[in-house]
């Protein structure tokens, strides 16, 4: 688990709001940044004795009331599955050899340009244009395929 506070004002609000142990803002072994850091192991305790505690939706609503910037860190299948990408119309399908695939359009697009989704190529179906603009002689290229 990695959770990163700005400043004393954040401490305060997550030792009271998110950990609901506010003694722990004034607790001398983490009352500065640099005792947290110093004192890493003993607050990472008393960190994980509250989370482990809470379900992720706990700890996401926690945060928010302190007002601290958080992100819920998901899994392969929550992130395909997540309903923005729908809803934004991210998925495009294309060919491969195995036959058709999901996939998703590149990060950065315009509105009236669609991305090029192109099939997946077969193992080594560009090879030898590949070899060829980088300048090998087709005898080499044939040379390379036999070894």
């Amino acid at each position: 688990m990695f959770i990163g506070i700005q400043n004393e004002r954040e401490w305060e609000k997550f030792c009271d709001l998110v950990l609901e142990r506010p003694e722990l803002a004034s607790d001398e072994r983490f009352d500065t940044n640099s005792r947290r850091v110093e004192n890493h192991d003993a607050l990472d305790e008393e960190i994980e004795g509250v989370f482990g505690g809470l379900s992720g939706e706990e700890a996401i609503e926690r945060l928010e009331e302190a007002q601290i910037a958080n992100a819920r860190m998901r899994s392969v299948e929550d992130f395909l599955d997540h309903p923005q990408l729908q809803a934004r119309d991210r998925w495009r399908e294309v060919g491969s050899p195995s036959g058709p695939l999901q996939a998703l359009i590149p990060p950065v697009t315009a509105d009236g340009w669609e991305s090029v989704m192109k099939p997946v190529p077969e193992i080594g179906q560009h090879t030898e244009a590949i070899l060829e603009e980088l300048g090998f002689e087709s005898e080499t290229i044939s040379a390379l395929r036999q070894a």
